[in-house]
């Protein structure tokens, strides 16, 4: 589609930000109880060293970090890196076993690295392990205090993130985490899959809910009482600045699970409804949930997906035909994005009877967009002030979810891990959205950063990481870098000092052990740095925090403006006549997405369609919701007087959809939409023209 929108100011200068509080703590009382409560952070000042914590146990993994975290100054910009996407409490959700250990217990180290039951004792009944990451289906089951075997960068079922290891990059200069409270009933009913609880997924998230917030609990308890530990759950942006300014961590609580709101598709049935949607939106809201994906890994009601590749593609497909009785369906891409290609990897033995098809090498595109249950759950989720993930949803879905932001200006929109075509980079920037990347080696992840790096300063943009830790995902081995980390070295904060980090009896060194836990991203940043990223990336870095925080204020700030074209007078240059139905002008600004205008003399051109708004008015933007007969080459143009028309802005690559033109604000009484070459062999057909004040 034609997607010409104006370009934001690069970024939006804090002393011009509205700063506002939220309730949503208040309502997640209400509807969760007292585990909701949000305690206020104690300032940094309070005590000498306030970040040594005096109740640390005795036995615990090491931090090996010295010097005191950075603080800011209250109002101005946080200076910090992001994990934009990462899974603490993974290990409660996909049936309770597939994720082995957990990221704190009360009962201390050792009984939070230990590893699933069925793993004992050599790890040959690891099944999913094994076959997503062990090649040879063995390993030592013992975490604490050996870690002969895990965490490594390559296992898919070990925790990655216990609180001590988050600690010691948060020493080290982070300051924001998204904690995507994720499952998937899919995965969790595979044969393959050992289990301990329901697979109900919004079950599984409710518990992650709760999990993070005693986690958050245990953490102020060993730094002294409420309040006072370095981890701390925000629900605004405000919050987030609080606590950053006062050297702390902020953590989001995002969503990103196969089925959110019980929306699983059957043979292409959706089973859930508009009023289910509403009602998990509202408990979402309660729970402080900040951003949310609308599908992942597999097809759901609301939209299809961005396809995994090689044998873990397959499996994901396998497991989305026992769900909705489908396999994926390709088709080739109509334009320069495209999904993943799937392959067409063997089946795994141990996935009998399963007989996904084969797929020409090129189409690879999923047939399915964004559903009509989709939009409803987009629109309904923007009403509620909340991020919207585009990382994903198939090219389609994220085309169509792009024009309905673009088409209310909303800035809300992120891609948190690589998982977005990289076409839409620019869409999202000026939009005012915010990109992080996944810990690719070296190589990958500076090649990524330096391709957007243009637009990045065009629009004024940090960048960070989406490590996706507990998140069935491999991390960067040992020797991909091609310099070495010298211990110790100073990290991206510029004041603290980094060493190996010891837990247990194992030295991790990301030379040799590569990426193998979130402790390690302070060293990740330093081997980035070393392998050409140089200050400019560190700089980019640390710049992320701010960055996330500016489209988490512009979202909560954000008004939908009105259709200033609704119930106005509208003609046209013809209109389709059927007995049965109107397609008169009036039908694209009624209001109603369901009537339509249609022109009539198939054969001629130019047609067009005007509205009077009544009196000069000043617009900036205009919106037209394409029927399939749309126009290829159109104008929009505007008038003071009916007859004498100037041009706002024109496209010759219109395709339909919901096209959204932009321009500088000017005063004009009348709006006309030109149309001069068709897309079909029929005539012009537009739902509904949307025209807004600048």
């Amino acid at each position: 589609m034609a997607h010409h929108v104006h370009s934001r100011s690069a970024a939006t200068p804090l002393a011009d930000r509205r700063r506002r509080r939220s309730i949503l703590s208040i309502l997640g009382i209400a509807a969760i109880g007292a585990l909701l409560i949000t305690i206020p952070v104690a300032p940094a000042e309070a005590a000498e060293n306030w970040w040594d914590a005096p109740a640390r146990p005795a036995v615990d993994v090491e931090l090996n970090v010295t010097g005191a975290p950075i603080t800011g100054a209250p109002g101005g910009e946080v200076r910090g890196f992001i994990d934009s996407h990462t899974h603490l409490n993974s290990n409660e959700g996909f049936g309770g076993r597939m994720i082995c250990g957990a990221p704190f217990s009360p009962n201390g180290v050792a009984d939070a690295l230990k590893d699933c039951p069925e793993h004992y004792p050599d790890g040959s009944g690891a099944l999913f392990e094994n076959l997503t990451s062990d090649p040879d289906g063995h390993h030592d089951p013992v975490g604490w205090p050996t870690f002969e075997d895990w965490p490594k960068t390559t296992s898919m079922s070990h925790q990655a993130s216990y609180y001590a290891w988050i600690e010691r990059s948060w020493r080290a200069g982070q300051r924001v985490l998204v904690n995507d409270l994720v499952t998937n009933g899919v995965i969790c009913s595979l044969p393959i899959m050992p289990k301990d609880r329901s697979c109900d997924e919004m079950g599984a998230i409710r518990l992650e809910a709760q999990k993070v917030r005693e986690m958050e609990s245990y953490i102020d308890g060993i730094y002294g009482g409420p309040g006072k530990g370095f981890f701390r759950i925000v629900t605004t942006p405000d919050e987030a600045r609080e606590v950053i300014e006062s050297g702390r961590l902020a953590v989001v609580i995002g969503v990103e699970m196969s089925e959110p709101f019980g929306c699983k598709m059957i043979l292409d049935v959706a089973q859930c409804s508009k009023a289910d949607i509403d009602r998990g939106l509202d408990e979402f809201k309660a729970m402080g949930v900040s951003s949310m994906f609308l599908c992942h890994k597999f097809d759901n009601a609301l939209c299809g997906v961005r396809f995994d590749t090689g044998t873990q593609g397959t499996i994901i497909n396998v497991g989305q035909f026992y769900s909705t009785g489908t396999y994926w369906q390709t088709e080739a891409c109509t334009g320069p994005a495209h999904d993943n290609p799937i392959g067409n990897a063997e089946v795994p033995e141990e996935l009998p009877g399963a007989d996904p098809p084969t797929y020409p090498s090129g189409a690879q595109c999923n047939t399915r967009g964004l559903t009509s249950l989709g939009e409803y759950a987009l629109r309904a989720a923007m009403s509620r002030s909340m991020m919207i993930e585009l990382d994903h949803m198939s090219v389609k879905a994220a085309g169509r979810a792009l024009d309905i932001l673009e088409a209310e200006d909303y800035p809300g929109v992120l891609s948190s891990h690589s998982w977005m075509d990289d076409t839409w980079t620019e869409r999202l920037y000026r939009l005012g959205g915010f990109k992080t990347g996944y810990p690719h080696a070296a190589e990958g992840f500076l090649g990524e950063w330096r391709a957007s790096a243009a637009l990045r300063e065009q629009y004024g943009k940090g960048y960070g990481f989406g490590l996706d830790f507990n998140g069935v995902g491999s991390h960067p081995a040992g020797g991909t870098a091609p310099v070495p980390v010298s211990y110790p070295f100073t990290a991206a904060d510029g004041r603290t000092t980094v060493d190996r980090q010891v837990s247990g009896e194992r030295t991790f060194d990301i030379n040799t052990d590569g990426f193998a836990h979130s402790g390690l991203t302070p060293d990740y940043i330093e081997q980035l740095r070393l392998a050409g990223g140089g200050q400019a990336l560190v700089d980019d870095l640390m710049s992320g925090a701010e960055s996330y925080l500016q489209t988490w204020q512009a979202t909560l700030d954000h008004e939908s403006t009105q259709n200033l074209a609704t119930g106005k007078p509208a003609t046209a240059s013809s209109s389709e006549w059927n007995p049965f139905t109107s397609y008169a002008p009036g039908r694209a600004v009624d209001g109603k997405g369901s009537t339509r205008w249609a022109s009539g003399n198939w054969g001629v051109n130019p047609q067009w369609l005007r509205v009077d708004l009544g009196e000069s008015l000043p617009i900036s933007r205009v919106t037209v919701n394409w029927e399939r007969s749309a126009a290829k080459k159109y104008d929009v143009q505007l008038s003071d007087d009916g007859q004498n028309w100037r041009t706002a802005w024109s496209t010759t690559s219109g395709d339909g959809g919901l096209d959204t033109a932009a321009f500088a604000p000017t005063s004009a009484r009348y709006v006309r939409v030109l149309c001069t070459e068709r897309t079909t062999d029929y005539g012009y057909s537009i739902w509904e023209l949307g025209v807004f004040g600048g």
